[in-house]
């Protein structure tokens, strides 16, 4: 899904999907659950208060046979 997709879907900008990706800003608890209701995840699994490994990192380990 690109940016201008998500933005559309959940009501806001291009520029502020951007920031969020960055981490520049944080969504309200209302985008959230906007965000999380496109992917149809709960809100744990796209938002944390602890930062998030690289999706890749996890992808390569899996490929390797460890464990992360």
């Amino acid at each position: 899904m690109s940016r201008a997709e998500l933005a559309e879907a959940v009501g806001i900008n291009v520029q502020s999907v951007g920031a969020l990706e960055r981490g520049d800003n944080y969504p309200s608890l209302d985008l959230a659950f906007r965000i999380c209701a496109v992917f149809d995840l709960p809100v744990e699994a796209v938002f944390s208060r602890t930062e998030f490994t690289a999706m890749s990192t996890e992808l390569y380990a899996n490929r390797n046979g460890s464990t992360s």
